[in-house]
């Protein structure tokens, strides 16, 4: 028998810090000053994705490959204390009080996150979610490669999401999803029940063209 659902995503609609600022916490961080300074380059890099100014997928991409050739347990220490010293405690009200709603109503929670699996892990443990699709990195030999594993999760639907779908037994007819950027458009779109929380420019317009609920602070 398949479970009701609600997917959120992390960034914007629970925390106000996009993943790129992650990544960039954790270049900074990097043991070795030619990883920092590797790092770094590839966050900037990354940025004009991150503003909406191309693929968001590539723009992940980029922001951490900049973590190649760190050690599996250094990326396991920084995401806690990312998390520790910048995320905790700063979940965003609104998200979180829908979050409980779904609760309420028997829906397997899943949440949808940009940031790196050491780092979003914190933020299911935080809502009580029962699922969690995060980046992951690659890793070979307890070394980070500077590669994403597929799927990247930027624009988190299609093929992945149905797979994500039937593999947990869940219901998409009756599915429901809250996203906040242009991006999550596309799983807004795949699921019958979407709803923009605190949306950004791009995705308000879609929002309203459609007729999608819009909820804000």
């Amino acid at each position: 028998m398949t479970r009701p659902v609600a997917f959120f995503r992390l960034e914007g609609v629970l925390l106000k810090r996009p993943a790129p600022l992650a990544a960039a916490w954790l270049a900074a961080n990097a043991q070795q000053l030619k990883h920092r300074l590797g790092s770094l380059s590839a966050v900037v890099a990354s940025a004009p994705f991150a503003l909406g100014l191309g693929d968001p997928a590539i723009g992940a991409r980029l922001a951490w490959m900049g973590l190649k050739g760190m050690s599996e347990d250094r990326l396991e220490v920084l995401g806690e204390e990312y998390w520790a010293t910048h995320l905790e405690g700063k979940l965003r009200a609104a998200g979180v009080d829908l979050v409980h709603q779904a609760k309420k109503d028997g829906r397997t929670i899943v949440l949808v996150a940009d940031h790196l699996e050491p780092i979003a892990r914190h933020a299911q443990k935080a809502v009580k979610a029962d699922l969690l699709v995060s980046n992951r990195m690659e890793m070979r030999d307890g070394k980070a490669t500077g590669r994403l594993l597929d799927p990247v999760v930027a624009r988190f639907g299609g093929r992945p999401l149905r797979d994500f779908i039937a593999e947990h037994d869940l219901d998409l007819d009756g599915a429901r999803a809250y996203g906040a950027t242009t991006a999550d458009q596309v799983l807004l779109a795949a699921i019958p029940w979407p709803c923009a929380v605190h949306p950004d420019r791009g995705l308000r317009r879609v929002a309203r063209d459609l007729d999608w609920p819009i909820v804000e602070s």
